[in-house]
């Protein structure tokens, strides 16, 4: 049956990325869409099987991997500014309007906070493929967004860990921000001494594929290490990434591993966030996943683009990097899947926050294709980056 659901979500996938090219905008959009038809919610062709998610997540493993590859590091470290205002910005318009939200709807503020905190989280990796589409991943913008991501992601990793010591959670504060010191201590020494050693290493092995084999292993061990200390698989893997882009094999790497990603895995995790939709009840919490919607969009767009705008960016590229920030994906999943788990969730609320991270995700690649299409690299553009 999984064969059978590959080759469903193969072919339904790259006719619906192109039919959503062909109608000028990018092609994950149509990707997304599809696995909602193709979902238990409409056609149930494709169930939400525990074995469709591992693939899933080896996809946005590696489009996250390749997103490391192609990253400028001169740019990012350009950037750093930037991807900081743009990242604190992005968590505290979500968090402090989340929170009141919570309270107006009649939620017990410690589950209020925790709604904000949710409504905070960012996962690029939506966003990453749309800035492939557009040309902007290497771009300025794109490397703000990166770092932004990064992070995004353990800066609110930290307030959970922080709020749920509060609210009864078996939670030691001290011991998760020593794991993530420590991760970030590990992959950089890694990164800078035993990459380049491992690939060259493998490289006179007489097999077939074997730096790209050492590539996937690096790339899988860095995540592996993130998500075991609590920081998102994607974050090593785009580590991961970044190494491997400093050394001779970028290109090599880049080019399998593209094959390899976009013929399989990437699609199956495109269609699967579709695929993974439910909604059962929705009418009747219609309103609710409405306005938390429009409150989780427009407080990262807004939140995003003042943080941009205030690093140095013009008002439309500030705009686009707001809209970058937008989708919550499987971080937000996640966070409140661990809510639900310490009871910081109610289980209707948790029902309504999947449809609400749903649309917020959908609703990512339109918004980057109406600011970030028409702003081509411009020679005073290129001048800004040499001064920034």
């Amino acid at each position: 049956m999984l064969i059978l659901q590959l080759a469903i979500i193969l072919l339904a996938s790259k006719i619906a990325g192109d039919i959503s090219a062909r109608l000028g905008q990018p092609s994950v959009l149509g990707k997304l869409l599809i696995g909602i038809i193709l979902g238990p919610s409409v056609l149930g062709l494709v169930n939400d099987t525990e074995i469709l998610k591992e693939i899933s997540q080896i996809g946005v493993i590696l489009l996250m991997f390749i997103a490391g590859l192609e990253t400028d590091i001169d740019e990012f470290k350009r950037t750093g500014k930037a991807s900081m205002n743009v990242g604190i910005a992005g968590i505290i318009a979500p968090l402090a309007l989340g929170y009141v939200a919570g309270m107006v709807i009649g939620l017990p503020p410690f589950e209020s906070v925790f709604l904000g905190l949710l409504l905070s989280a960012t996962s690029v990796s939506i966003s990453v493929q749309a800035l492939k589409e557009l040309g902007k991943l290497k771009s300025r913008e794109g490397a703000t967004i990166l770092g932004a991501a990064v992070i995004d992601d353990v800066v609110v990793i930290l307030i959970l860990a922080f709020v749920m010591s509060f609210a009864g959670g078996d939670v030691n504060l001290g011991m998760i921000v020593l794991k993530k010191v420590l991760f970030f201590g590990i992959v950089i020494l890694l990164s800078w001494k035993v990459v380049p050693w491992v690939l060259r290493k493998f490289a006179r092995l007489q097999v077939t594929e074997s730096v790209v084999a050492s590539a996937l292993i690096i790339c899988f061990l860095f995540a592996y290490l993130a998500e075991y200390t609590g920081v998102a698989a994607i974050i090593g893997s785009y580590i991961a990434g970044i190494a491997i882009s400093l050394t001779k094999f970028k290109e090599e790497v880049t080019e399998k591993v593209e094959t390899i990603s976009y013929s399989v895995f990437v699609p199956v995790f495109f269609t699967s966030i579709g695929v993974s939709a439910q909604f059962a009840g929705i009418i009747d919490h219609l309103w609710l996943i409405i306005s938390l919607s429009l409150l989780a969009v427009l407080t990262k767009f807004i939140g995003g683009a003042f943080g941009a705008k205030i690093s140095g960016f013009d008002w439309r590229s500030s705009w686009g990097i707001g809209s970058a920030m937008v989708s919550r994906g499987e971080v937000a999943l996640i966070i409140a899947s661990i809510g639900l788990e310490a009871k910081l969730l109610a289980q209707d609320m948790f029902a309504v926050l999947i449809v609400v991270v749903l649309v917020t995700t959908v609703v990512t690649p339109p918004m980057m294709k109406i600011f970030f299409s028409e702003k081509k690299t411009r020679p005073e553009e290129l001048a800004l980056r040499k001064e920034a």
